[in-house]
């Protein structure tokens, strides 16, 4: 889905500032950890009454943010490596003790 180059000239004329933002990547960092990465979206920026807005348009991708103290606790527990750690942990949706599980 792309921004309808009307409407843009359209909000234009409306007396709002419009401009598409060439981006490779947006990544919305959520307060659980989970990110929301979007790979070659289309971005448009608006500027009203001083206030911007971004408006996104693409499919994200979620990823769950692993911690380090998680990896660290996987570690200590099975005698893995960092990378065995961190891909049980993935595999197990951060589950430490479904992780320790697969890796014992």
């Amino acid at each position: 889905m792309y921004f309808d180059k009307n409407a843009m000239k359209m909000l234009q004329r409306m007396g709002l500032r419009v401009e598409e933002i060439k981006a490779k990547r947006v990544i919305i960092e959520q307060e659980d950890g989970t990110k929301l990465v979007f790979d070659e979206p289309q971005v448009m920026k608006t500027i009203m009454q001083g206030q911007t807005a971004y408006q996104i348009v693409g499919t994200p991708k979620v990823e769950e943010e692993i911690r380090e103290e998680d990896v660290e606790l996987v570690m200590q527990k099975t005698g893995a490596s960092k990378e065995e750690a961190v891909k049980a942990l993935k595999e197990a949706n951060g589950d430490i003790a479904e992780a320790i599980l697969k890796l014992m």
